[in-house]
C-alpha cells in the first residue's frame, strides 16, 4: 500500500509529508484548494508525463517521493529484478522524480536512478488513479476489449495472438517480396540468358584482352622480321667457301700437331697450335649453331595469313562484349558467372515462392485458430463478467439495471493483433427497455457508478496494491451516494482506497480523512493537507452537507452519517 507521499515545491504546495494508513482514505476540502495539485504530484512519482509547469514559481526543482509497503510476493519484485535494481522485499520501495524549472526530469527507485518507462511501468503495477471522468472512458468500445481481457486474464493470450499477427504480415510480406522479384526476374530473365549465351560461346578468360593486344602487335611487326632473318639464313647458307676455309684451316692444324715431336722447343709451337685449332672448332660449331637458330626463327616468323584477322576479330569481339555490359574485358568472366547465378536464383524463384507462400498458410492457420481461442475465451468471460458486474451493481442502488458483453466477429480484413472479434460493452437501466451503448443510455452518475462497479469486479489479488477514485461519486447523491462509499468501503476491505470526493456520505465511510486547506499569508497562498480527528471530521462534514454557514442540525446530520459509517 502507499504509505507516505512527501511533496516539495510542486505548484501551491512548498512543503508537504503525509502518511496514509490500510482501508479507505477520504480526501475533501473546497473546489480550489488543491486537490488536483496533490494528484498531480503523486502521479509525478509514479512515471506519469511531467511538465515544468508544476515546479512552483521561484524555484529551481521540485521533488516528489511516494513511498509503498508491499507484500512478499509483488509484481513489482519480477520487474525491478528484470531492470537489475537491487531491492529487498522487506523494505519499502521509494519512488522518486526530481523535475527541473526547465522541465527534465530524473526518476529514481530506492535511491537507484531508472527510466521515466520503468518508473511508469512500477507505478502502474503498484496503484490506479481513476479521475472523476473516468466513467468517459467506458463510452469508448475500443476500451471495452482490453477491460475485458484484464477481467479473465487473457493478457498473456492477447501478447501470444500478436505476436501470432506479426509472424503472419512477415510471412506475408515475404511472399509479396519473393512475387515481385519472380516478376520483375521474369521480364529480365530474356535479356539475361540471351547475354549469358554470348558470353559462353565467346567463352572470356580473365588477361586475354592484354595477350591479344601483345599478339596483335606482334604480328603488326612480324612480316619485316621475316625478311631480316631470312637474309641472314642466305648469307650463311651462300658463303659455304667460308666454312670450307675454316674446315681446311682446322684440318691442316691437327695434321701440324700429329706431326710434332716432343722435344725441349716442342712446348713453344705446340701450345699456340692448340690455342688456334679450339679456336676454328669453335667458330665452326657457332656457324651451326647460327644457322639453327635462324631456321628456329624462321618457322616461329612463318605466320598463318589470317592469324592477324583472327586475332583482331577475337579482340574486337571482347570489347563489344564488354561495352554492351557496361564493364572491362577483365570483368566478363565475373559477370559471367553471375548471369549464371542470377539465372539460377530465378529458376529457383518458384521453389521460393511456393515454400513462402506454405509458410504464409502455416502462418495464418496458427493465427486463425489462436484469434478464434481467444474469441471463445472471450465468450465466456463476457459471461462471468456480466454476472460479476451485477452482483456490483446492486449495492450501487443499480439493481434494476443490466449490464451485457456483446461479441462481434470481424470479417478477415477487419482481423488485427487483437483478434477477429470486437468486444463492446451495453446496458438498460429499465425493466423494459432495450439494451444500447453506455453513451445513449446511461447518465452522467450512472455511468461513474458503473466504471465503480467495474473497477470493483476487476479487483483482483494480481492488481494493484491501492487505488484513488477522484470524484468519482460525481452526479450522484442522497442514497445513491451512501451505496457509493458502502461499495467503496467494501472495496478498501482488499485494496487500500483513497478518494477525493465532495460527497459527505461517501467521506462518512472513510477510515481516515484529510481536508485539503488553501492557506494565505497576505503575500503568498499555500496548499496544505491536514489530518482531520473526529471532532475535525464532523465539522467538515457538516461543512459538506450545509457550506458554509454550519448549523446545529448540520453538525448533527454528519455525527449521524459518521456513526452510520
Amino acid at each position: 500500500m502507499l504509505t507516505a507521499l512527501i511533496i516539495r515545491n510542486v505548484v501551491l504546495i512548498d512543503r508537504l509529508d503525509v502518511e496514509f494508513g490500510p482501508g479507505l482514505t477520504a480526501l475533501t476540502g473546497e473546489t480550489g484548494a488543491g486537490k488536483s495539485i496533490i494528484l498531480d504530484a503523486l502521479g509525478l512519482a509514479l512515471g506519469m508525463r511531467s511538465a515544468k509547469g508544476l515546479v512552483r514559481a521561484g524555484t529551481d526543482q521540485a521533488r516528489v517521493s511516494a513511498v509503498f509497503s508491499l507484500p512478499g510476493e509483488h509484481l513489482a519484485h519480477g520487474l525491478l529484478e528484470k531492470a537489475g535494481i537491487d531491492w529487498e522485499m522487506a523494505e519499502d520501495l521509494v519512488l522518486r522524480r526530481n523535475l527541473g524549472a526547465d522541465g527534465r526530469s530524473r526518476a529514481f527507485v530506492n535511491d537507484q536512478p531508472v527510466s521515466a518507462r520503468l518508473l511508469h511501468d512500477l507505478g502502474a503495477l503498484l496503484l490506479e488513479i481513476h479521475g472523476q471522468h473516468d466513467g468517459q472512458g467506458l463510452l469508448n468500445a475500443a476500451t471495452h476489449r482490453p477491460l475485458l481481457d484484464a477481467a479473465a486474464n487473457l493478457q498473456k493470450d492477447v501478447v501470444s495472438l500478436s505476436k501470432n499477427w506479426c509472424a503472419l504480415q512477415e510471412a506475408k510480406a515475404h511472399l509479396h517480396d519473393v512475387v515481385t522479384r519472380r516478376a520483375s526476374a521474369d521480364e529480365q530473365s530474356e535479356f539475361m540468358r540471351s547475354s549469358l549465351e554470348e558470353l559462353d560461346r565467346l567463352d572470356p578468360k580473365t588477361g586475354e584482352e592484354d595477350a591479344l593486344a601483345a599478339e596483335r602487335a606482334f604480328l603488326m611487326q612480324a612480316h619485316k622480321l621475316a625478311e631480316k632473318v631470312e637474309a641472314a639464313r642466305t648469307v650463311l647458307g651462300d658463303d659455304r667457301g667460308l666454312e670450307a676455309s675454316l674446315s681446311s684451316a682446322l684440318g691442316a692444324l691437327e695434321q701440324a700437331l700429329g706431326q710434332l715431336r716432343d722435344g725441349e722447343h716442342s712446348e713453344v709451337v705446340k701450345l699456340p697450335l692448340e690455342r688456334g685449332a679450339g679456336a676454328l672448332e669453335r667458330a665452326l660449331i657457332e656457324m651451326d649453331e647460327a644457322a639453327s637458330a635462324l631456321d628456329d626463327a624462321g618457322r616461329a616468323l612463318d605466320i598463318q595469313p589470317d592469324r592477324m584477322d583472327k586475332a583482331e576479330e577475337r579482340l574486337f569481339a571482347l570489347r563489344g562484349a564488354a561495352r554492351k555490359h557496361n564493364v572491362s574485358v577483365d570483368n566478363l568472366p565475373q559477370l559471367r558467372r553471375e548471369l549464371t547465378l542470377s539465372l539460377d536464383s530465378i529458376d529457383n524463384l518458384g521453389v521460393e515462392e511456393a515454400a513462402a507462400r506454405t509458410a504464409m498458410e502455416t502462418a495464418q492457420g496458427r493465427y486463425d485458430a489462436a484469434a478464434q481461442a481467444l474469441a471463445a475465451k472471450r465468450a465466456k468471460a463476457g459471461k462471468r463478467l456480466e454476472t460479476s458486474l451485477s452482483k456490483e451493481l446492486a449495492p450501487l442502488k443499480m439493481d434494476k439495471a443490466r449490464f451485457a458483453v456483446r461479441q462481434t466477429m470481424l470479417p478477415p480484413e477487419k482481423c488485427g493483433p487483437g483478434g477477429c472479434d470486437q468486444i463492446h460493452f451495453e446496458v438498460c437501466t429499465n425493466p423494459g427497455t432495450p439494451f444500447g451503448p453506455l453513451g445513449s443510455i446511461a447518465s452522467g452518475g450512472e455511468l461513474s457508478r458503473f466504471s465503480l462497479a467495474l473497477k470493483a469486479a476487476l479487483a483482483g489479488k494480481d492488481g494493484p496494491t491501492a487505488m484513488i477514485f477522484d470524484e468519482i461519486d460525481q452526479g450522484v447523491g442522497g442514497a445513491v451516494a451512501d451505496a457509493v462509499g458502502r461499495r467503496l468501503a467494501d472495496l478498501s476491505r482488499d485494496t487500500q482506497v483513497l478518494m477525493v470526493t465532495h460527497s459527505p456520505q461517501v467521506a462518512a465511510r472513510a477510515n481516515t480523512q484529510f481536508r485539503v486547506e488553501k492557506i494565505e499569508n497576505g503575500k503568498t497562498t499555500l496548499t496544505g493537507l491536514h489530518r482531520l480527528d473526529d471532532e475535525e471530521r464532523c465539522e467538515e462534514i457538516a461543512r459538506m452537507l450545509a457550506g458554509a454557514d454550519i448549523s446545529d442540525e448540520a453538525r448533527a446530520a454528519a455525527r449521524s452519517l459518521l456513526d452510520a459509517g
